[in-house]
């Protein structure tokens, strides 16, 4: 029973490592491949917007496809193969000339992507016991935030002191990385299942008992995306560029600082007590954030949404995988990151377009406001319809020494 509770062994570690090096890789270039589009390809701000959401298009759409092989196909030889993919696409950024080139590019980078985030994402929820659900994916998802942080720091720090081709050289290691963690990644036997449902029902490549949930971190991925993409120039903007690059580090500290208490704190309280106070805190720092006029306050709205979003995005990811059968969490999974990439991708083309009409402010106090959709959307689509007994089984609750609150 003891060995059956225990977290930290090397099947978790290592896919969690395989997760954090494909993260690093997706987050440098997103933060650089806008100043190599304008800077060594001559494009146009246009361009820029067109390689982001060409890669996020090319996931979402891989991503369901990924969930039903997950559960009809061996799980190993498809997390090496897209891993394979991966690593070789990020080599081949060493090679382009071309903006069309590019282009095509970031489409099979976009779909190797795809597959391997999905794969590792639903792999570790075999590692993971069944008691420490919350806890174990909540370290999980700390590996993507550590990522989320490091990488646009290593990526600009990289490009301004050794130029794009020392970049495109380390992101090809960090993918290589990612590949052989993956190999090394034993991964438990699973039982494919015989399919009763035809080729092109759109169950077998959705998990609709996902949705509820998966519906509010399209929401937050949505204004989360506005600090992604434009988080450097707003600092500029306001005279703060020489603090820009701290803002992702004092994020990510109060994620690593939170991520031990809120993982316990899922599994012994539920869901409710994290996510409400989250999605609070994260829409008052984006708000905070619109109106901040010094160094110290731009850095303490950086705390206080990664305070909300460090509870936030584990609770949700972990609520739409318990409310799918076991059999179904890899498409459980593959759903909830659907919606989430679909969010971050309509976010950073739709309020980008506030910013250009308006101003940086604007946006982020848009993108604040917009947070309260995914309060209002998790009460009345997850926590009414439980209290109603219209929630899935297994939501809220799941452990034995879960409360609903």
């Amino acid at each position: 029973m003891e060995n059956e509770e225990l977290l930290w062994n090397r099947h978790f570690l290592t896919i969690c490592c395989s997760s954090f090096f494909i993260f690093m890789t997706f987050y440098i270039l997103m933060v650089t491949l806008p100043a190599f589009v304008l800077e060594d390809l001559h494009g146009s701000k246009q361009n820029i917007g067109l390689v982001t959401t060409l890669f996020v298009i090319a996931a979402v759409i891989i991503r369901p496809l990924t969930g039903r092989w997950l559960d009809e196909v061996n799980r190993k030889a498809l997390m090496v193969g897209s891993l394979l993919l991966f690593a070789a696409c990020s080599l081949l950024y060493l090679f382009i000339q071309g903006y069309a080139a590019l282009l095509v590019l970031r489409c099979i980078h976009g779909f190797a992507y795809g597959v391997a985030a999905t794969a590792t994402s639903a792999i570790v929820l075999d590692v993971i016991p069944e008691r420490r659900k919350g806890e174990g994916i909540g370290y999980f998802t700390l590996f993507m935030s550590l990522a989320m942080v490091m990488g646009p720091f290593i990526g600009l720090t990289v490009t301004d002191h050794a130029g794009f081709r020392m970049l495109f050289i380390t992101v090809s290691v960090f993918a290589l990385l990612a590949c052989i963690f993956g190999i090394l990644t034993p991964v438990p036997s699973h039982k494919t299942q015989a399919q009763t449902l035809g080729n092109w029902n759109i169950k077998r490549y959705f998990e609709f008992k996902a949705l509820p949930v998966s519906l509010s971190g399209l929401v937050l991925a949505f204004a989360y995306s506005s600090l992604s993409t434009f988080i450097s120039v707003y600092a500029k903007s306001i005279g703060l560029g020489n603090v820009a690059s701290y803002f992702f580090i004092v994020f990510a500290a109060l994620v690593l600082i939170s991520r031990p208490f809120t993982g316990r704190l899922f599994d012994r309280r539920g869901a409710h007590v994290l996510v409400y106070p989250g999605i609070l805190l994260f829409m008052a720092g984006m708000l905070w954030l619109s109106r901040v006029s010094s160094a110290p306050e731009f850095l303490a709205t950086a705390g206080l949404i990664g305070l909300g979003y460090g509870a936030i995005l584990p609770s949700l990811q972990t609520l739409a995988i318990q409310a799918a059968p076991s059999h179904r969490r890899a498409l459980a999974t593959s759903t909830f990151y659907v919606l989430f990439d679909l969010g971050f991708g309509l976010g950073s083309y739709f309020l980008g377009f506030v910013a250009a009409q308006t101003a940086y402010n604007t946006m982020y106090f848009t993108a604040g406001m917009i947070t309260v959709l995914a309060l209002i959307l998790y009460y009345f689509l997850h926590h009414r319809a439980q209290k109603t007994g219209r929630g899935t089984a297994g939501a809220e609750g799941s452990h034995p020494n879960a409360r609903t609150t």
